[in-house]
């Protein structure tokens, strides 16, 4: 086991969804320095509000295409969290950016870690890599080749990325596959994060959630706690050259999604409406195979689905009233 205590962090994408709740976690590690990396595009800087009290943590305002100042953080660290990229549908918009910030850095970042003699990498990858998966629950040694998605692409590219630098310049890394994980500060334009803000908005109002579909898509949903003490345990972990699945194990179609959703706001006897699919989903099915996980790293995921939509709910309540007391300010000045 290695001990985190005296420990310089860098944690990319450090004020985004899963960067923070990183960061939160490593403040009860001991750690003499745990710096920030974000260009808040996804990120916020009240992601970090909890973890600037607690423990010694430095926000950076910037772009990890930085080559310089990607230099000067990497230089300080002895391990790197790399949790920036960018979002799926961003991906497919704009392919040469995707690119850069995904592939590009990705490479440049792992120059400086060999170059700096960074003692380990915890990189995010997806569960994307899969695409339409032939086996279920889906193995890590299930292969990549039927990903559909630039997204994908660049995940799987920097898994092979990782792989190269070990093996060449013995650069230790662990890489997770992330499935569908949501929770508090999550993405709200995400595919499937957007999902459950649409239903909680319809829900609060007294409207049934709407499913474009008959339903039956099913996803492998994981708490944002859960992932980030899954990285966690990596970073302490005698483990190396590894590929981990990131999900609970448990498979939830889009109709038992809602109507948990609808039960935790308190209309558990709201079902939920019907409409027209407006697209084909290319990726119908997600069940994580979690034994890897749990064998290597002793990984399993705490937090059930009702308690983690609870918890999801109690902070989108939370921001929506920020954001009127905002506009209150804002038009009263």
């Amino acid at each position: 086991m290695i001990d985190l205590k005296g420990k310089r962090i860098l944690v990319t994408g450090g004020a985004g969804f899963i960067g923070s709740h990183i960061v939160d976690l490593l403040c009860d590690e001991g750690c003499i320095e745990i710096v920030a990396l974000d260009n808040m595009v996804r990120g916020r800087p009240a992601n970090l509000r909890r973890a600037l009290g607690r423990g010694p943590v430095r926000l950076v305002h910037g772009d990890i295409r930085d080559n310089k100042l990607m230099g000067a953080l990497v230089k300080a660290a002895d391990i790197v969290f790399h949790q920036a990229a960018l979002r799926i549908t961003h991906c497919a918009a704009e392919p040469r950016l995707a690119k850069e910030v995904m592939v590009d850095a990705t490479f440049d970042l792992l120059e400086l870690c060999v170059k700096h003699d960074v003692e380990k990498v915890i990189a995010a990858s997806s569960a994307s890599v899969y695409g339409m998966a032939e086996e279920f629950p889906t193995t890590e040694r299930q292969n990549p080749y039927d990903n559909r998605t630039l997204y994908g692409a660049a995940k799987a590219f920097n898994e092979g990325l990782f792989r190269t630098f070990n093996d060449m310049y013995g650069l230790d890394y662990v890489a997770f596959r992330y499935f569908n994980v949501y929770g508090s500060r999550m993405d709200i334009h995400g595919r499937y994060t957007e999902v459950l803000i649409r239903w909680m908005e319809r829900l609060e109002a007294g409207l049934p959630p709407v499913i474009f579909g008959d339903g039956q898509q099913t996803m492998d949903f994981v708490h944002v706690r859960d992932v980030a003490r899954a990285n966690i345990l990596a970073a302490r972990a005698k483990v190396t050259d590894e590929v981990f699945n990131v999900g609970s194990g448990t498979e939830t179609s889009l109709v038992q999604l809602a109507q948990a959703l609808a039960s935790v706001m308190g209309q558990p006897r709201m079902m939920p409406e019907f409409a027209p699919e407006r697209s084909v989903n290319p990726v119908p099915r997600r069940l994580a195979s979690v034994g890897k996980a749990e064998r290597l790293l002793g990984f399993r995921t705490t937090i059930s689905l009702e308690q983690g939509l609870s918890d999801l709910v109690k902070w989108w309540l939370a921001e929506r009233e920020l954001r009127v007391v905002d506009q209150g300010q804002a038009a009263a000045s």
